[in-house]
């Protein structure tokens, strides 16, 4: 993984975090199916970072994949994020991070068949986020 550019300690994280923000931000763990605060959200803006508050999806790539997470079919910004692969379940997939802080955000998948854009589903944690509204 390329450098980040937000570096703290384990325990700085955690003093900043909830548990629950840091068990998947930082320890790389899943928010239960079809309970994240995002998933059916439409409201429009920017989702950021939770734990360092960078730019990393804009609503408008935001879509419903019935998958229990927010799905987006692209970063705001190919640098936003980093693609890791990741074995952690015996099979091979592909952890979205992102790029400013290291944290853990979710997964991405590609050949879905989803009508989008890039056939590409990020699916993403609504806790590892925040949503700015820009009202347009």
């Amino acid at each position: 993984m390329r450098n980040v550019t937000v570096n703290k300690t384990e325990e700085q994280w955690r003093e900043e975090l909830s548990p629950e923000e840091y068990r998947v931000l930082r320890q790389a763990g899943t928010e239960a199916p079809f309970t994240g605060e995002y998933e059916h959200t439409t409201t429009v803006g920017i989702y950021r970072c939770r734990a360092c508050n960078a730019e990393l999806f804009r609503s408008e790539t935001k879509f419903d994949a019935n998958c229990g997470w927010p799905a987006f079919y692209e970063p705001s910004k190919s640098e936003a994020v980093l693609l890791i692969p990741d074995t952690s379940l015996g099979r091979v997939r592909t952890e979205v991070r992102c790029a400013n802080c290291g944290s853990h955000l979710g997964h991405v998948f590609e050949g879905e068949g989803f009508d989008t854009p890039t056939d590409q589903r990020y699916c993403i944690n609504s806790v590892s986020m925040t949503l700015e509204p820009t009202g347009d």
